[in-house]
C-alpha cells in the first residue's frame, strides 16, 4: 500500500468539521503515518485533572490518558495537541507543529538563573497576542521577555496593547513599542470603542489558533469577550490600590470563534522565565545582533573586551542602557540553559555506554 493509500484510508470522515478546529494536511499526513484507522482525530480543547475535554468538529467530551501516557511526560498531552481517541480513552499524540513553553514559576533559582522545570502553555499554535494593558501593567521590559519567550518557540508574536481608551494619544505608546519590537504588529485595543476588532480578526480566520498571554488584569478575558462579540469569560476589575488584576481565567482553554479561528486563553503570568533556548534573543534585539557584527572578536561577551561595538554603542547612547541591561541578563539566562541542556545530554550519553558497558560484562561472563 502506498503512502497516498494509507491518507486516503486513514483520512477522517468528518474532516471539514475538524478544519474548524484547526486541523489541516500537515496533522492529515501525521495520522496516516501513524496509521490509526480505527481510532478517531480530536483536538485536545483543555486538560482537567487528569482528564481531557476533547472535540472532533461535531462534539465534545472527557477522555482519561492511557497507562503508556502517563509515563511519557515528553508526549504528555497539553491544550492545542491533537491526538487519536475513542470514546474514553485518549492513546496518541499526533506529532505537534510546535509547542508554547516557559520555565515554571517559581521552579528559577535564587542567583535569578533558568527555571528547572517546563510549563507547556499550549501547542500548535500559529499566533500569540501579548496583551498588555496601557495601566500599572504597561512595562517594555516585560515585552521584550516575552517576544524572547515566543521566538524561542518558533511563533509570529502580535502585541496587544489594551485600555487604549485610559489615553488622550495612545499612538504615543504604539510608537514606543514599535521601536523594541521590530517588524511585530502592534494593535492598540478598547472595549469602549471596539478599535482593534478589525485587525485581531485577521488572525482568527478559520483553520487558525491563537494564544494569548499577559498578566493577570491585562484584559485578556475582555479581549475574548470582544472578539468573541459575547460574555463568555468571566471579566474582574483591577484593584486601584495595587494596581494588579485577579485571575479570571483559571485553565487554558481552546475557544472556538465565530469567524472561524481558535483562541486558547491563559491565566495571568507573573513570571517571565526561559526553559528552552534558541535565537529569541537574537531576533528579539537585531540591533544588537547587527551591532555584534562590528565587535572586534567573533565570541565577544559584551562586557568588557576591546573594540565592542555593542558597548560602543551603549556609551554614545545609540543602545539605551536598559534595554542592554535586559538583553545581557536573559542572555545569561539563555547560556544557563544552554549549558544544563548539554550537561543533560552528556549525562544520557554515560548512562548510554554504562549500560552497553554492563551487557559486555554480562556477555563476558556467560562464556
Amino acid at each position: 500500500m502506498t503512502f497516498q493509500n494509507t491518507l486516503e484510508t486513514t483520512r477522517p470522515n468528518n474532516t471539514e468539521q475538524l478544519r474548524k478546529l484547526g486541523w489541516n494536511d500537515h496533522f492529515e499526513q501525521q495520522l496516516a503515518a501513524m496509521q490509526m484507522e480505527r481510532e478517531q482525530a480530536v483536538r485536545v480543547l483543555s486538560v482537567q485533572r487528569g482528564q481531557f475535554l476533547v472535540g472532533n468538529g461535531e462534539k465534545e467530551w472527557l477522555c482519561a490518558p492511557t497507562g503508556k501516557l502517563l509515563h511519557q511526560s515528553v508526549e504528555y498531552p497539553v491544550t492545542g495537541d491533537w491526538a487519536t481517541a475513542n470514546e474514553t480513552v485518549l492513546s496518541r499524540v499526533i506529532p505537534r507543529k510546535n509547542i508554547l513553553c516557559r520555565g515554571e514559576s517559581g521552579s528559577r533559582s535564587k542567583h535569578n538563573q533558568a527555571a528547572t522545570q517546563d510549563q507547556p502553555i499550549g501547542a500548535n499554535i500559529d499566533t500569540v497576542f501579548i496583551v498588555c494593558g496601557l495601566d500599572r501593567d504597561y512595562n517594555l521590559r516585560r515585552l521584550e521577555r516575552y517576544l524572547a519567550l515566543i521566538y524561542n518557540c518558533g511563533i509570529s508574536p502580535v502585541i496587544v496593547l489594551t485600555k487604549a481608551d485610559l489615553h488622550e494619544a495612545p499612538e504615543t505608546f504604539r510608537y514606543e513599542v514599535e521601536d523594541i519590537a521590530f517588524g511585530v504588529p502592534v494593535v492598540l485595543s478598547s472595549i469602549l470603542t471596539g478599535s482593534g476588532v478589525n485587525e485581531l480578526h485577521t488572525y482568527l480566520a478559520p483553520g487558525q489558533t491563537v494564544a494569548m498571554l499577559g498578566s493577570s488584569g491585562a484584559g485578556k478575558s475582555t479581549l475574548t469577550n470582544m472578539l468573541h462579540g459575547s460574555e463568555i469569560q468571566a471579566t474582574a476589575e483591577v484593584s486601584s490600590k495595587v494596581g494588579k488584576g485577579r485571575h479570571t481565567t483559571t485553565t487554558r482553554e481552546l475557544i472556538q470563534m465565530p469567524q472561524g479561528g481558535m483562541l486558547l486563553d491563559n491565566p495571568g503570568i507573573r513570571e517571565i522565565a526561559f526553559y528552552t533556548d534558541g535565537d529569541g534573543l537574537e531576533t528579539a534585539f537585531p540591533e544588537i545582533q547587527l551591532l555584534s557584527e562590528s565587535c572586534r572578536f567573533a565570541d565577544c561577551s559584551h562586557e568588557q573586551e576591546p573594540g565592542c561595538a555593542v558597548l560602543r554603542a551603549v556609551e554614545s547612547g545609540e543602545l539605551p542602557m536598559d534595554r542592554f541591561e535586559s538583553y545581557r541578563k536573559m542572555k545569561r539566562e539563555m547560556e544557563y540553559v544552554a549549558a544544563r541542556s548539554e550537561k543533560s545530554a552528556n549525562r544520557v550519553e554515560k548512562e548510554r555506554w554504562k549500560k552497553i558497558a554492563l551487557r559486555i560484562r554480562q556477555m563476558e561472563n556467560i562464556k
